[in-house]
């Protein structure tokens, strides 16, 4: 237990250490959401990457698609390396940054939706990392869940983006270190990579499996468990498209394009995320896909449904204290860099799309149709100081959640990456390399995305689960982009090709 308090201590010491030491940077609005738009590609595509990968996916994720797929739940790190980190960098990567540079944005102009559906998304992060700390200290969910968000609070709120992005690089290195040696303590257990696998090919479902109403389970063949495409390929293919495909449209995930320094750092961080992106995400599901070698989780007949959440906690129990530590640290690294994505993301968003969405504040402070120096630098630290009061509202009402979790942390997860990708992803990308896109178009796609997304989950019985549900909110949303934008009025032509001029470069 001490060297698990030791190492905890230090950890949380270094990242209040960098938020102090970045705080000078953060006194602006683009220093404060974007580090003054020069950070470079290592600290961007660990950013991008540690904000992908957090306890969700470790805990929530490998928990409960390891247990339902076995070792075809790789596919799904396989998929978020190539399609997540590889192709989102190479088709978003280069367009965002000259784009946004171009005509000056900040944020996604996302106004309340990420504010709203960002909450749930943040509550499963909370629930995951806790639900470690609770196995590995022994220390109650609750007090885990404000612990995390009190110190996540303060480094944000000290030093913005750079802080964020320089603690982010430091908890990758983590997350890399611990994956690889959980990954060979577990195998070891099992007495080897292939003892493993074959435990695995013998494996078959449990009476609560075949109580589950998804009915995945209808057509098992033995050894499916230890295939390429496991039980169910066509449910699998969803999980892939959902956890892969909606970092497109993920604020939090593209704002990190906004802040890189030049086109040849986009080239290298496509590399580096990738490589990372392979490793953690590819690493968590492998582990993951051994969770039917331990014991079985609980079960809910009310819910038809095993407690998902307590599968990998259960897998680590057994491992000495030293490596429990270091997977403590793991999660706790992913976790807190997404959260400090997340809030800061929100908090920004509300602030320059919303409550400043008009550039000129207000008549007093324009002299002659300019606002003077002065009073420009005063805009800007009341801007800064609205965006730390509304992290710690988003951190407040977000931690209340987490305290009383409707769902799994997966579904949690389906819930907020279905809405928000299901808005953003098609008019965002389309809006990259399309000329053609309406006004009319981005408001209908941001309607199909919420809008199925919201009566999915407040029917009884609802028609898809939030992970499939995810899916086709995204996909179907470049379908309603394509159609409102060929039968609705188009942008000033001038207009857009003064926005497009950025690429001629």
């Amino acid at each position: 237990m001490l060297i698990k308090i030791i190492l905890t201590v230090i950890f949380l010491l270094v990242t209040i250490g960098v938020g102090v030491y970045s705080r000078k940077q953060a006194k602006s609005v683009d220093g404060f959401v974007l580090g003054g738009r020069s950070v470079g590609p290592w600290l961007t595509a660990f950013a991008f990457g540690t904000s992908y990968f957090s306890a969700v996916v470790f805990v929530g994720y490998a928990g409960q698609f390891g247990w339902k797929y076995g070792l075809s739940a790789s596919w799904i790190g396989i998929g978020n390396a190539i399609i997540g980190s590889l192709l989102a960098w190479i088709v978003l990567g280069r367009r965002t940054k000259l784009m946004t540079q171009h005509i000056q944005s900040r944020t996604m102009p996302d106004f309340i939706i990420a504010f709203v559906f960002l909450i749930p998304y943040t509550a499963g992060v909370y629930m995951g990392i806790s639900k470690l700390f609770e196995m590995g200290f022994g220390i109650p969910y609750s007090y885990c869940a404000m612990i995390m968000a009190t110190l996540t609070a303060i480094y944000v709120i000290l030093g913005g983006y750079k802080a964020t992005a320089i603690n982010d690089f430091i908890q990758g290195i983590i997350m890399l270190f611990g994956i690889t040696t959980v990954i060979y303590v577990v195998l070891d257990n099992q007495g080897g990579l292939t003892e493993a696998i074959n435990k695995m090919a013998a494996q078959v479902p449990t009476t609560h499996d075949l109580e589950d109403k998804s009915g995945m389970f209808s057509s098992f063949q033995l050894g499916d468990f230890a295939s390429w495409f496991g039980p169910n390929p066509l449910s699998l293919l969803g999980v892939v498209v959902l956890t892969s495909l909606g970092t497109w449209g993920l604020p939090q995930m593209v704002g990190k394009f906004y802040s890189i320094t030049d086109e040849s750092a986009i080239k290298r961080g496509t590399v580096i995320s990738t490589i990372f992106a392979l490793i953690v995400s590819g690493g968590c599901y492998f582990i993951g896909s051994f969770g039917r070698l331990y014991p079985e989780p609980a079960f809910s007949p009310e819910k038809h449904k095993y407690a998902y959440d307590s599968i990998v906690p259960s897998m680590l129990e057994t491992l000495p204290d030293v490596l429990i530590a270091l997977v403590v640290l793991l999660v706790l690294s992913a976790s807190m860099s997404t959260l400090a994505s997340l809030v800061l993301t929100s908090s920004s968003t509300m602030t320059l799309d919303l409550i400043y969405r008009d550039k000129k504040s207000s008549d007093d402070e324009v002299k002659g149709g300019e606002i003077d120096d002065e009073v420009a630098e005063k805009i800007e630290r009341r801007k800064v100081v609205i965006m730390r009061v509304l992290i710690v509202f988003f951190i407040a009402l977000s931690l209340m959640i987490a305290l009383n979790p409707p769902q799994f942390i997966a579904q949690l997860m389906g819930i907020s990456w279905g809405a928000l990708a299901g808005a953003f992803l098609a008019p965002f990308m389309l809006g990259l390399y399309w000329r053609g896109v309406t006004t009319a178009s981005v408001w209908a796609c941001f309607a199909w995305g919420v809008g199925l997304t919201v009566v999915n989950m407040m029917l009884s019985n609802s028609l898809l689960n939030p992970i499939d549900c995810g899916a086709v909110a995204m996909v179907g949303g470049f379908i309603v982009v394509a159609v409102v934008s060929l039968f609705t009025k188009k942008m000033d032509t001038n207009t857009v090709d003064s926005i497009f001029k950025c690429y001629d470069k």
